[in-house]
């Protein structure tokens, strides 16, 4: 199965083209059309922009309704309270020397998830203008033109015209996230629809001097589309044309594509994206998905296919949710799977069939259990300022084998639900302060079932070691001042093989001593733990405390072990009490 992010908007497939003047859309349609999206409301929205190699990009510029903010260094942007539409969300990214991305969603009442993949805005060839010219890919998809060009202001225009060409394919995997808006469209009849793609074309032209230029006003370009192997068979011999409204965030139906062998053939009088699709009527799902014990899975990755092989997919936000628009009338196949790794060999981790529903519906909970080597994980802690008071505007990245997710704050406090294999645990966590531009170091830790406890992580970018703790609901010790860690060997248990020492100067400190460096998890029969404030815990003190000893570098690099659990204190008439911690230390020796 291909891999599809999921957006909460959904994906069909299919290629073509046709011809449209922008200038024409009728503003009362418009106007009318706007009453599917209910009404103005209020939503929270947190995601990232990447190139199409998967790397971050910084200083994007993110726009949804009236709010704008520029993403951050990991590419993650956080638009808190943006004014949509009960059922529809534009959410737009630029930056230059990259073609315009954005991204049409169902918004949920949770932090919503957005993932966009900006197309680089590099030529395939440069033509003149007054003569007739052809830019082809080597797939055979190509454009032609009869030589006349305008600017954005409507003015002929004379020289060179640099033209990027991008076809993007129904079975590309990354097409959920490259493609703009959602499919989702406004009829010639002012209806909506579900689209189901063939394929989309996207053509950008350029003067000599870097400005944006057109098909001249009444002149139209010959468009040839290669169909993708999978669709020649079923690809119809005429098939409707649309093409992206970008100031609106949705298609609109213009025109009629040709089915020439195995080309789709079209004419356009305007380019921005163009999309050759069968229209179904839609109807609004709602999906929500639950572990075992009826907790929300946030970040799952879902995909949905119709008996047609069509694709909808998209990302629960972080109540476990998602919102999209699918065909009606059809029985769905509902598979969550996983792209960050495989169990098994299967990426597959679950699935189900849904429907056929002829009005809009919320399902109910879909359960997630575990199997096999498939586990799930609910990583929870607490996100600090320098000066121990949480984090308000800020967010967590976690990242495992080469990927990453985002949680956002609720007054300090951030939640993962991961799924995992049992077989590869490792991830590492980084939070970020985005009020006080602080953060934290890139921390190692390794998932536990069912619960993951972070404890506390301190956004202090002057610190790059620290020992913090917590007892109970007291509040929590940060150690940062002689802080030091070793261990003997290199990766076999030893006799006083590991130690871990930090303490401020007003005397409160922590000192962790084991027998053994090799990462993994331990009770106080190999680990002990000895403070000022709790006194000292070993084998022979009443506890269910567990270490997680995530990484032991080398000389110089992190020693990383997060530990919680209860232990019995005979102080003030004896009772149970809890721990959490994380070490984060640089190790000396």
């Amino acid at each position: 199965m291909k891999k599809i992010q999921i957006i909460l908007s959904l994906l069909f497939i299919t290629i073509a083209y046709v011809s449209c003047d922008p200038n024409d859309d009728n503003s009362t349609s418009d106007d009318n059309f706007l009453e599917n999206f209910g009404n103005s409301a209020s939503r929270s929205f947190i995601g990232q922009i990447v190139d199409t190699d998967n790397h971050p990009l910084q200083g994007v510029t993110v726009k949804i309704g009236s709010s704008t903010t520029q993403t951050d260094i990991n590419g993650v942007f956080i638009i808190n309270g943006a004014n949509v539409y009960e059922r529809f969300a534009y959410i737009t990214a630029t930056k230059v020397g990259y073609i315009d991305g954005s991204r049409s969603m169902v918004p949920t009442s949770g932090k919503n998830n957005v993932k966009i993949m900006l197309l680089p805005n590099t030529p395939v060839q440069t033509v003149q203008s007054g003569v007739g010219s052809e830019v082809a890919l080597p797939s055979g998809t190509k454009v032609v033109f009869d030589g006349a060009f305008e600017d954005a202001n409507g003015n002929d225009y004379s020289g060179a015209v640099q033209v990027a060409l991008f076809h993007l394919l129904p079975s590309d995997e990354n097409i959920s996230k490259l493609m703009p808006g959602m499919l989702y469209a406004q009829t010639e009849t002012n209806q909506q629809a579900a689209l189901e793609t063939y394929g989309m074309i996207n053509v950008e032209l350029r003067g000599s001097g870097g400005q944006k230029l057109n098909i001249k006003k009444g002149h139209t370009a010959e468009i040839t589309l290669q169909i993708d192997d999978s669709q020649i068979a079923t690809a119809p011999s005429t098939i409707p044309l649309w093409h992206f409204d970008e100031e609106r965030g949705y298609w609109k139906e213009d025109g009629v594509a040709t089915k020439l062998g195995t080309k789709y053939v079209g004419e356009v009088s305007h380019f921005s994206w163009w999309n050759c699709d069968i229209p179904n009527s839609s109807i609004l799902l709602t999906f929500n998905f639950v572990d075992a014990n009826g907790n929300p899975l946030s970040n799952l990755y879902i995909n949905i296919l119709n008996p047609s092989g069509f694709h909808a997919s998209g990302s629960t936000d972080s109540n476990g949710q998602l919102s999209g628009i699918l065909p009606a009338n059809q029985v769905l196949i509902v598979n969550v799977y996983s792209s960050f790794y495989s169990c098994g060999g299967n990426n597959i981790l679950f699935s189900t069939t849904v429907g056929p529903f002829t009005t809009d519906t919320v399902l109910p909970n879909i359960i997630i259990n575990e199997s096999g080597d498939v586990m799930n994980s609910n990583v929870v802690g607490t996100l600090l300022k320098c000066d121990n008071t949480p984090v308000t505007n800020g967010y967590v990245y976690l990242s495992r084998n080469g990927n990453g997710a985002v949680a956002a704050i609720t007054n300090g406090v951030f939640s993962f639900n991961e799924i995992y294999c049992a077989s590869n645990t490792d991830f590492t966590l980084k939070g970020f302060d985005i009020e006080n531009l602080q953060q934290t170091d890139s921390i190692a830790y390794n998932f536990t079932a069912p619960i993951t406890n972070i404890g506390n992580l301190q956004a202090c970018t002057a610190v790059d070691e620290f020992i913090s703790y917590q007892i109970d609901n007291n509040p929590t010790v940060f150690l940062i001042q002689q802080v030091s860690g070793g261990a003997s060997g290199t990766g076999t248990p030893n006799t006083n093989g590991f130690y871990l020492n930090a303490y401020n100067n007003d005397q409160s400190g922590l000192y962790i001593g084991g027998t053994t460096n090799v990462p993994g998890i331990y009770t106080t029969a190999q680990f002990s733990l000895e403070g000022g404030s709790f006194g000292y815990i070993s084998s022979t003190t009443t506890n269910t405390i567990q270490f997680n000893l995530n990484q032991v570098g080398a000389i110089g690099q992190y020693i990383d072990m997060t530990f919680s659990g209860t232990y019995f204190d005979p102080e003030f008439g004896g009772i149970t009490r809890t721990i959490t911690g994380v070490a984060h230390v640089i190790r000396d020796n």
